[in-house]
């Protein structure tokens, strides 16, 4: 019995030619699927985290670059004034940086540190690297961080000058006051750098503040013509006061003072009362050498007996004492009162004005002469005696107004 193939679910075999071919495309489409690795899960979520970190740091490097360069340009600073002092010199960039940064300056304070180095490699004639000179300055952002360093260096970020002139006997106040109404630097910080910043001119070298007197340089900053940067840093106005001394005050003057027994304190602390006391260049001599007189004769003058001396701290100093001040006036005079009912002896604590040259010659080559006693009728002509009775004598003939 004949039995049918197609009819047979075990067993079906055909040669028909496109049925096999399509088989072994089956077959081979199977094997591809086995073949294929399966695919990474979360492909897209990845690429959108790696272009939010790029899109982060980005933002970060962007900020911190606005930061970087509002340091170094002051784009979008205040001109908010910050008070920056120090006594001593500041030798690096990096100290003075450091130093701004803790003042809230600047932010970046590493960058700036490195643009520094790098722009002093490049521009070598201005350089911005120490040392920076000590003093009080007013610095604020809007300068930038090559102004702030370039104040410091106790130079001025200014081209606008003034020209001012200090006549012989100006005092420390006076000369205070004229920088400042000229807009040259502020009051509080020529007061700062004249009370304790160290200068290294041999005239002032070892002169420290002293608590009985009121301005530590006075006698020292020499009455001249100067000009001046507007805003210039009070560091390098004192020092131009201080250069002009030290060139006038020469080494010949120096030995001379040692030969008088002097110091070079003591012989500015006469020629400053001199300088108050004459009416003229040509009565200084004579008036230095009573000076000397009355002061090697201390039996008969304890005190001094000028006048001058007690009107430098009421009319001078007083006039400018403050609530901060140390002391007050009457503290000052118990120190600077010379008149015959005062306990001071001899000199008073330090200069009462500063000197010109014709006043300086004079406390170093007073004239020989023994008078100890001198006087100014109304017209400033000047009267000497060698006694007490004669001075009263010649009072009563030239100057009866006067009260002895």
């Amino acid at each position: 019995m004949q039995t049918n193939n197609k009819d047979n679910n075990d067993f079906y075999f055909s040669n028909n030619e496109s049925t096999v071919a399509q088989m072994n495309k089956q077959i081979k489409k199977e094997k591809k699927m086995k073949n294929r690795k399966p695919a990474k899960k979360g492909g897209v979520g990845s690429t959108y985290l790696f272009f939010i970190i790029v899109i982060a740091v980005s933002v970060v490097v962007s900020i911190y670059a606005i930061f970087c360069m509002n340091d170094i340009l002051a784009i979008t600073k205040t001109k908010s004034n910050v008070t920056v002092s120090y006594s001593q010199e500041i030798e690096s960039s990096n100290e003075a940086i450091d130093m701004l940064h803790k003042k809230g300056l600047i932010k970046c304070k590493n960058f700036c540190k490195f643009f520094v180095k790098l722009r002093d490699t490049v521009i070598t004639t201005s350089r911005l690297g120490g040392p920076y000179e000590p003093g009080m300055y007013y610095l604020n952002g809007k300068m930038g961080l090559e102004g702030m360093l370039i104040t410091l260096k106790g130079n001025t970020v200014s081209s606008e000058t003034v020209t001012l002139t200090f006549p012989e006997g100006y005092t420390v106040p006076e000369i205070i006051n004229k920088l400042s109404d000229n807009d040259v630097c502020d009051k509080a910080a020529l007061i700062s750098v004249i009370q304790s910043t160290d200068f290294s001119y041999s005239l002032v070298t070892d002169l420290k503040a002293n608590d009985n007197v009121p301005y530590r340089l006075e006698g020292f900053m020499f009455p001249d013509t100067y000009e001046f940067y507007i805003n210039e840093s009070a560091s390098s106005v004192v020092r131009k006061f201080l250069e002009n001394g030290e060139n006038k005050f020469t080494e010949e003057y120096k030995t001379r003072a040692s030969e008088m027994n002097y110091s070079i304190y003591e012989i500015m602390t006469v020629a400053s009362i001199v300088e108050k006391e004459a009416a003229n260049d040509d009565q200084k001599r004579t008036i230095a050498a009573i000076i000397y007189n009355r002061l090697e004769d201390k039996a008969n003058f304890p005190t001094l007996g000028c006048l001058s001396t007690s009107d430098y701290i009421t009319n001078k100093v007083a006039p400018n004492l403050s609530s901060t001040s140390s002391h007050t006036a009457e503290y000052y005079l118990s120190y600077y009162n010379t008149n015959n009912t005062s306990t001071v002896v001899g000199l008073p604590a330090g200069p009462i004005c500063n000197p010109g040259t014709e006043s300086i010659y004079a406390a170093l080559y007073p004239e020989s002469t023994n008078d100890k006693f001198f006087f100014h009728d109304t017209k400033g002509n000047m009267y000497t005696a060698a006694t007490y009775q004669e001075f009263k004598s010649k009072v009563q003939k030239y100057a009866p107004y006067l009260e002895y």
